[in-house]
């Protein structure tokens, strides 16, 4: 059963918890989301028929996503019809150029839904952790691995030290020293990347609160979380997430948390930057040929 906010369309929804969906509902769910206008107008049976399950498994599908039944989730696609779905468009330029625009705009689009999966409440207690733990690690892999370079760069000349060790082993080192009251930050679009599960495990098993940013709600990492930030992936399934593998919408939300701590943190974070522009104004030459 869908526990995300009520806002999150069914769209998202279905990029969201398809691999956490019995193959026959990930059937019935990817039948949906490839035609959904369609789908608007198809009985429960019909789209049984066209994806080759029992009536039962659409209704139990539509409870999967959050809805009531099917009839709820047919008024929940029309809705995000009406409010407009983010579809890519295809203006007939397939030149590289016209590649590029239609990609951007595909994202553009999409972006909207990307922060569909989360609460106030969610968000105040990831920031409130963020700030007040005294100690912080940030663990990242894979192709999360620079977006953890970046946050632990970011939160430090916010004035929050953060530690970030690029060795999967010395993750798992660090976050089983971790203890209570510290703080371990686990990045994974997948949320199922061996060596982010297990750092985040050995944090866990040290006490300490183990906050995720994670695409699929139902994942290893978001299992694991205290607080789990999930950003709906850009891509409407979970084969283009994989395919893809775009971290843009994740990286936008870690520099955008950035953002909110800096005003929490007030005048202290200000001070901080200061001197961080300080570092970064003198480390510039004057000479162009440098």
């Amino acid at each position: 059963m869908w526990t995300g906010s009520a806002d999150a369309p069914p769209t998202a929804r279905i990029a969201m918890l398809a691999p956490s969906l019995q193959p026959s509902e990930r059937r019935v769910a990817e039948t949906v989301a490839e035609d959904i206008e369609a789908s608007i107008e198809r009985t429960a049976q019909e789209v049984a028929d066209l994806a080759g399950v029992g009536r039962a498994t659409v209704i139990r599908t539509a409870q999967s996503l959050g809805y009531e039944g099917y009839p709820q989730l047919r008024v929940a696609l029309t809705r995000e019809v009406a409010l407009g779905t983010p579809t890519a468009r295809d203006d007939g330029d397939h030149t590289m150029l016209g590649t590029l625009r239609g990609a951007i705009d595909h994202f553009a689009g999409r972006l909207g839904q990307t922060t569909s999966a989360m609460t106030e409440e969610t968000l105040e207690r990831f920031v409130r952790v963020l700030d007040e733990a005294p100690r912080l690690l940030i663990a990242a892999n894979g192709l999360s691995s620079p977006l953890g370079s970046d946050l632990a760069m970011r939160l430090i000349s916010a004035g929050r030290p953060a530690e970030y060790l690029p060795d999967t082993l010395g993750q798992q080192i660090a976050a089983t020293h971790l203890g209570p009251g510290a703080a371990c930050l686990v990045l994974s679009g997948s949320g199922a990347n061996r060596a982010s599960v297990d750092v985040a495990a050995a944090a866990r098993a040290s006490g300490a609160t183990v906050l995720a940013i994670t695409s699929f709600p139902r994942s290893a990492v978001a299992e694991l979380a205290d607080v789990a930030l999930v950003v709906a992936p850009i891509d409407a399934t979970f084969r283009d997430e994989l395919v893809h593998t775009s971290r843009a919408a994740i990286m936008l939300v870690t520099e955008s948390v950035v953002g909110l701590l800096v005003g929490r943190r007030g005048d202290r974070a200000q001070r901080a930057q200061s001197a961080t522009l300080a570092v970064i104004s003198g480390s510039l030459s004057d000479d162009a040929s440098d």
